[in-house]
């Protein structure tokens, strides 16, 4: 068995999980409403851009970079409304699908969320 230092998160994770962190998360951001007002449009879409980030984000297949250029997050989001509220919601959300799925109790899950935190800060773009 490989040395699980030596894995990328993607590896140590799986992309089975994070189809089921997706899943999860998805419905908890549509039913908040701070967070629902910026996420308009195909759930089912969005769901599919996420799973292509993530798997990306965590080491895996570039599979988002291949369909839509680089993430540059922090550009895409801009025309977003993204306060500090709204960040913690987001967390929240992530959070709270993190325990549904039981990512929370993997080995690198904590890492994962935290890296995931500074995303969310760096995404901010407007005041309360």
């Amino acid at each position: 068995m490989p040395d699980p230092r030596l894995q990328n998160l993607y590896d140590q994770i799986g992309g089975e999980k994070i189809e089921e962190l997706v899943n999860a998360f998805y419905p908890k951001v549509y039913a908040d409403p701070d967070l629902s007002p910026l996420f308009q449009g195909d759930m089912n879409e969005i769901m599919r851009k996420q799973r292509m980030f993530l798997t990306q984000f965590l080491g895996g297949p570039a599979l988002y970079s291949q369909e839509f250029g680089p993430p540059a997050m922090r550009q895409r989001h801009h025309p977003f409304e993204i306060t500090p509220r709204r960040a913690e919601c987001w967390l929240r959300c992530m959070k709270e699908a993190f325990e549904e799925v039981g990512l929370d109790s993997y080995p690198v899950g904590e890492f994962f969320y935290n890296r995931l935190k500074q995303v969310a800060a760096i995404m901010i773009n407007s005041t309360d």
